[in-house]
């Protein structure tokens, strides 16, 4: 496995993009800073592109910009609602918004005429530090999500489960190679939730506890979409080389509750030095 990437589960949430800077700029230098994920159809695309070539001008080229087209929940349906947004054209806001930033970041004066965006000779300064702006990762694994893959940096699902990915990520690769792309050029990634603990039934209470303070639905409704483990470490180490195992080169790894640095320092220190690279 290429990268592995840990975080608190309290930095979970959107950052308002001032604190995200801050953020890229504390990062060491063989740290990513990355979204997990975005959700680009609710963003203006002039503003997005600004922010994150900023966010990575000053990151020194460490951004991944992870996006998603929405899964369909209340929650999220009610953030559309709010920000003014169509539900039916969250797809196409999304490609075309995608489509936006990276002419903004490759080009000055870039114009552009789409179904729900139109700019004119539109420049956006600073340019990200990464050429052509940073990779982007897709998350979700509905069939717009595995569809779109194929175009972009890396498939970054939360889930459902190492067996869909492993089933899966086969398909998103051939697809890209189908479309003239190099056959790694859609790395494996995946997200997933961690409470770990050597009691499995305590491990499973903040498990089920997290995930429905975190999203205020049913923790079985979220468990449907979202792969997570809840158990020893030893357990977790076999759980998560399963992974490694189906293509994924990078795991965001996202803690349920609980002492989150002990947590984190508990993972680099006898977690990661047991898997094995894919």
């Amino acid at each position: 496995m290429d990268r592995r990437l840990a975080h608190r589960a309290a930095a979970a949430r959107a950052a308002h993009p001032a604190r995200r800077r801050r953020r890229a700029h504390a990062a060491g230098p063989s740290r990513r800073l990355g979204t997990g994920v975005l959700l680009p159809a609710l963003r203006n695309p002039v503003v997005l592109a600004h922010v994150v070539g900023t966010l990575d001008r000053i990151a020194e080229g460490r951004v991944i910009l992870g996006v998603g087209i929405a899964a369909d929940t209340p929650a999220i349906r009610k953030e559309f609602a709010a920000a003014g947004v169509p539900w039916d054209r969250r797809v196409g806001r999304f490609l075309e918004t995608i489509e936006i930033c990276r002419a903004l970041w490759r080009q000055d004066g870039a114009s552009f005429s789409g179904k729900h965006f139109t700019l004119q000779d539109v420049t956006v300064e600073p340019k990200p530090h990464r050429a052509g702006g940073p990779p982007i990762w897709i998350g979700g694994s509905g069939p717009t999500a595995l569809r779109e893959a194929a175009r972009f940096d890396a498939w970054f699902p939360t889930g459902p489960s190492v067996d869909f990915f492993a089933d899966h990520f086969p398909r998103v690769q051939a697809a890209a190679r189908a479309a003239g792309r190099a056959p790694d050029a859609v790395t494996g990634a995946a997200y997933v939730t961690l409470a770990l603990d050597p009691s499995p039934a305590a491990a499973e209470r903040r498990l089920h506890a997290f995930l429905e303070t975190y999203y205020g639905a049913p923790a079985h409704v979220i468990l449907a979409r979202q792969a997570a483990y809840a158990g020893p470490l030893e357990g977790c180490v076999e759980w998560l080389q399963r992974w490694i195992d189906a293509g994924a080169r990078h795991l965001a790894l996202r803690f349920a509750g609980g002492d989150q640095v002990a947590q984190v320092d508990e993972t680099a220190s006898r977690l990661l030095p047991r898997l094995k690279r894919g």
